[in-house]
């Protein structure tokens, strides 16, 4: 399967979730798709709070990072299970995004996304909360998801289906 299809994967944990982020880019590659990592952990992304927000704005490295997460069609989020839900560092990251401008879905609407899960709990919970969250905000989310931990690790046949899954989807134009 050859496509020209730009990927981006965005990682929310720098230990396994990163690995499975990086295999996710190695195998899109070898399908033929341009991809590019989002390490969420490496942005200085301040902690949303309504009262910054009222007060100085929107930083300017949220501007950078919707300009990054708008200019690739397909994403794929590989986060860890924070607390039986969805990491800190990605909610934030959510809240500042779906504050720009006067459409809070705009960036997420009718955009496919893929969720894969390396996580010591399990996964299960991040990955319906990320179903929830995503669909809400207006995603196409792929019906497969990937959920690995250290006794059970996720199979390049199981990425590379998600892959294909992943990019038969085409943006909505809304």
């Amino acid at each position: 399967m050859k496509t020209n299809s730009n990927i981006l994967v965005i990682t929310a944990s720098n230990g396994e979730n990163l690995k499975l982020a990086n295999r996710f880019i190695h195998l899109a590659t070898e399908l033929g798709a341009n991809t590019e990592l989002l390490d969420l952990t490496t942005l200085d992304l301040p902690l949303y709070n309504p009262r910054i927000h009222e007060q100085e704005g929107i930083p300017p490295s949220i501007k950078s990072l919707n300009d990054q997460m708008n200019a690739i069609s397909h994403w794929i989020i590989c986060a860890p299970e924070y607390n039986g839900s969805i990491p800190p560092v990605f909610t934030s990251a959510l809240a500042w995004l779906s504050v720009q401008g006067d459409d809070f879905r705009s960036l997420f609407n009718g955009r496919p996304i893929a969720m894969a899960s390396f996580s010591g709990g399990g996964g299960m919970e991040l990955l319906l909360s990320l179903r929830i969250q995503l669909t809400h905000l207006g995603a196409q989310v792929v019906g497969r998801q990937l959920m690995s931990n250290y006794s059970k690790p996720i199979k390049d046949e199981s990425i590379n289906d998600l892959l294909k899954r992943l990019l038969q989807m085409q943006p909505l134009d809304l």
